[in-house]
C-alpha cells in the first residue's frame, strides 16, 4: 500500500513538472526551429544524464535492453518533443495542452500490450470518460482548429504513450531515472549531429523567454520529470498511475494563465472536477 501511495505522489509531482512543457515549448519555438529545439533539449539532458550515471556508477544496460531503450528514446526523447514543437506552429498552446488528456489512454493501451497489465472493465469506462471530458473541453474552448496541428498532436500522444509504457516496463528492473538517462545517452550521437546541423543562423535575435523555455524543457521536461514519472509507473502500475495525466492539461492551462496571462474560464474548473473524479475511480478499479 505504501509503495502504491509513493508511486502516486511521485507521479503527481512528475505531472506538475510536465505541465509546463508545452507552454515552455511554445515560448521556445518562437525563436528556435522545432528540429533544433528537439535536438538541443535532448543533447543538454543527455549530458546531464551521463554525468549523473557516471557519478553514481550505474551499471550499463544489457545488450537486450538496447532496443527497448531505443523505443523509449524514439517516443519521449525525439517523437513527442519534435511533433509537439511542429504542432505548436499550427495551433495555440492551450489547444495543444488539452490533447495531453488523451495520453493516459495511450499509455494504458501500450501498458496492456507491452507490460501485460489487465485493468478491470470499469477502469476503461472511467478512462474513456476522462479522455472524452478533456476532448470536449478542448473543442469547446478553442476555435483555432488546424487539422495538421491536431494530427501532429495525436501522433505525439501515441509515441509518448508507447515510450511511457516501455519505460515503465524497464523501470521495474533498471530503475526509473536510469531508464530515461540511458535512453538520452543512446540518443545523444544522432541528436548532437542534428543540433549542429540546425544551429540558428544568428543568436542575436533570440529573446530571453526562448532561452528560459529551452532550459526548462531540457532540464525538467526531458530529465527531472521522468525521474519521478518512471518511478511512479513502476511503483503504482502503468495503467493506474497513468490516469494522473488527465490532470496535466489543467495544470498546464493554470500555468499558462499565471505565466502568460491567459484567462481561465469557469468551464476549466468544471472540467477539472470531472476529471479528478475520473482519476479517483480509475485508480480504484485499475
Amino acid at each position: 500500500m505504501k509503495s502504491a501511495s509513493d508511486g502516486w505522489a511521485s507521479g503527481l509531482l512528475g505531472v506538475i513538472i510536465f505541465s509546463g512543457s508545452l507552454p515552455a515549448t511554445r515560448v521556445a519555438v518562437a525563436d528556435f526551429s522545432p528540429l533544433f529545439l528537439t535536438a538541443a533539449r535532448a543533447v543538454i539532458a543527455a549530458l546531464l544524464a551521463a554525468v549523473l550515471l557516471a557519478i553514481l556508477r550505474q551499471r550499463r544496460p544489457e545488450r537486450g535492453d538496447v532496443i527497448p531503450l531505443a523505443v523509449v528514446a524514439a517516443g519521449v526523447v525525439v517523437g513527442f518533443p519534435l511533433l509537439t514543437a511542429l504542432a505548436l506552429q499550427h495551433i495555440t498552446s492551450a489547444h495543444s495542452i488539452v490533447f495531453v488528456g488523451l495520453l493516459p489512454l495511450a499509455t494504458a493501451v501500450f501498458g496492456v500490450l507491452r507490460g501485460g497489465e489487465r485493468p478491470r472493465p470499469l477502469f476503461w469506462l472511467f478512462s474513456v470518460l476522462g479522455g472524452a471530458t478533456v476532448a470536449g473541453f478542448a473543442f469547446s474552448n478553442d476555435g483555432a482548429v488546424s487539422l495538421a496541428g491536431d494530427l501532429l498532436m495525436v501522433a505525439a500522444i501515441l509515441l509518448c504513450g508507447l515510450g511511457y509504457a516501455e519505460g515503465a516496463r524497464l523501470s521495474r528492473r533498471l530503475g526509473g531515472w536510469q531508464v530515461i538517462s540511458w535512453a538520452l545517452v543512446l540518443a545523444l550521437p544522432p541528436m548532437l549531429l542534428v543540433a549542429l546541423a540546425t544551429l540558428p543562423a544568428s543568436w542575436v535575435g533570440i529573446a530571453p523567454p526562448a532561452w528560459v523555455g529551452l532550459a526548462y524543457v531540457s532540464v525538467f521536461s526531458m530529465l527531472v520529470g521522468f525521474i519521478f514519472w518512471y518511478r511512479a509507473l513502476a511503483l503504482g502500475g502503468t495503467a493506474s498511475v497513468g490516469q494522473l495525466q488527465l490532470l496535466q492539461p489543467f495544470f498546464g492551462l493554470a500555468l499558462a494563465a499565471v505565466l502568460l496571462g491567459e484567462p481561465v474560464a469557469w468551464t476549466m474548473v468544471a472540467a477539472t472536477g470531472v476529471v479528478v473524479v475520473c482519476v479517483a475511480f480509475a485508480r480504484r478499479f485499475a
